[in-house]
């Protein structure tokens, strides 16, 4: 009896603990609101209250990811090795291959014959970049750019090299860059998330993405992805039912946050401030998506700049002009995926229609956020998962050959927000395998892109299940060549 008073009695205590604590548990809430990122599952108190300023001035203040999924090849892009065109057919040199770890495509080939670019390359603007006769466009913008040559990853195949790009880790489950982003700064605009994600497909065979690689992972969910359809509603299920008004709208939405309040102040998970915050966004949201989705209002120059694909909902033109329209109404990451760059065969004719969906959009992009004075402040970037192989992949064929993946080396470029413009950063050898001058690993261009928008990538961390984790993992150093 007297144990059983005694757990009375401390029941007791805690029911009137929290009834003294829910107005500071509402305070929190309504916090949560006003201030997103200032409240939930930090490391300490101290990165709590710091959460939502960056550590320090940042040179971008958002980011717009163009990945190219699938691996466009470095050698038909911005990685110019005529060596390969000389030594055509010829066997790669054992001791330039070395000990490389090869896909189970090619690893059992007995030769692997030097392939060379069925595309010419020149040199354009005043940098002198090598670019691919495949982009037209993209060679009028080179002196806005930063082609990075010397990218390299450990990952082989598509998923894991994808994720691992996306999320600092091979595996799955892992917050994404742009969560992480929106978990050190927040939002810009509190009617728009802070992280969202377009899809589209090109002509070329197809790597699929998945919702792991937005996934907000152990983050508060807040800081999720959200991803916009070309659909007749972007954004699933932000619409109201028929029958319901947005008054009605309202009166449910406060009624469900009374009911959410209530278990906040019963149980303290900071996830129910978040459901709550994600409910009042998406009211907020049904009434500036329409309103970002709508080109009517753009003018016919801009329809001129990307191509008539921009007004096409889905496409990567209409992806591209969207995303300006995101980034300039404030959200800090865009992310778009293209699908179709995994030419394992038919390079030549595959990759053609890869290049001349990507081409014109990407190079408008630029040049769109340039003109409205956006370009300082918004860091673009454009790449793929890995590279692909300077041998044929089976049998050799000069105008209908494939390349496999290749992780040694591979080019990306990166744009605007603090990037030196006009620049080629590093060398390849001259069989386009290994890197001889200034290596950019994965996690490098991880911890140069959170640098960009004014987060220390070593302080950028969250504790979980006992082990602070961050995107970085343990590892990357800041690629300070490149910045401005």
């Amino acid at each position: 009896m007297e144990k059983e008073l005694l757990e009375h009695g401390l029941n007791m205590n805690r029911r009137k603990f929290m009834s003294r604590m829910s107005i500071g548990l509402g305070s929190a809430a309504l916090g949560s609101l006003l201030i997103p990122d200032l409240f939930g599952g930090s490391a300490s108190p101290e990165e709590a209250i710091m959460r939502g300023l960056p550590h320090f001035a940042p040179k971008a203040k958002r980011v717009i990811y163009l990945f190219q999924n699938g691996a466009p090849s470095q050698l038909e892009t911005f990685d110019y090795k005529p060596l390969l065109c000389k030594m055509m057919g010829e066997n790669l040199p054992e001791s330039i291959h070395g000990t490389q770890r090869l896909t189970g495509m090619s690893a059992f080939q007995k030769s692997f014959p030097l392939m060379g670019s069925y595309y010419n390359f020149n040199q354009h603007g005043k940098s002198g970049a090598w670019v691919s006769d495949l982009f037209p466009h993209m060679s009028k913008i080179v002196d806005d750019i930063c082609i990075i040559k010397t990218m390299n990853t450990e990952a082989i195949n598509h998923d894991p090299a994808l994720t691992f790009f996306q999320s600092g880790a091979q595996q799955g489950n892992r917050p994404s860059m742009g969560s992480w982003v929106s978990y050190g700064l927040g939002t810009e605009n509190n009617n728009l998330p802070a992280f969202t994600v377009l899809l589209s497909r090109g002509k070329g065979n197809g790597q699929g993405v998945y919702s792991k690689l937005w996934t907000n992972g152990f983050l508060d969910s807040v800081h999720q992805g959200v991803q916009f359809s070309s659909g007749e509603n972007p954004i699933l299920y932000l619409q109201d039912p028929d029958g319901i008004d947005r008054g009605t709208r309202r009166k449910m939405l406060d009624q469900i946050a009374s009911l959410n309040q209530l278990e906040l102040e019963s149980y303290g998970d900071p996830e129910i401030a978040s459901k709550i915050q994600q409910y009042e966004m998406a009211y907020r949201m049904q009434t500036a998506v329409p309103e970002i989705m709508d080109t009517s209002k753009e003018s016919e120059s801009i329809i001129k700049l990307y191509g008539a694909d921009c007004l096409v909902p889905g496409t990567y033109a209409a992806n591209c002009l969207l995303a300006r329209k995101l980034s300039e109404n404030g959200v800090r990451f865009v992310q778009l995926y293209h699908q179709g760059w995994d030419q394992h065969g038919n390079l030549p004719t595959e990759m053609k229609g890869q290049a001349m969906d990507v081409d014109q959009p990407s190079a408008a992009l630029i040049t769109d956020l340039k003109q409205r004075g956006l370009l300082d402040e918004t860091l673009v970037i454009w790449g793929g998962e890995f590279g692909r192989s300077n041998y044929c992949q089976g049998k050799f064929s000069i105008d209908k050959y494939g390349r496999d993946h290749h992780p040694r080396c591979f080019s990306i470029w990166m744009a605007g927000g603090g990037v030196k413009p006009g620049m080629v950063y590093g060398e390849t050898d001259d069989f386009g395998y290994n890197v001889v001058k200034d290596p950019v690993h994965v996690h490098d261009f991880q911890a140069t892109v959170l640098n960009l928008m004014g987060l220390d990538h070593e302080k950028l961390v969250y504790k979980f299940q006992g082990r602070r984790y961050r995107l970085t993992d343990l590892y990357g150093k800041v690629v300070n060549g490149i910045i401005a």
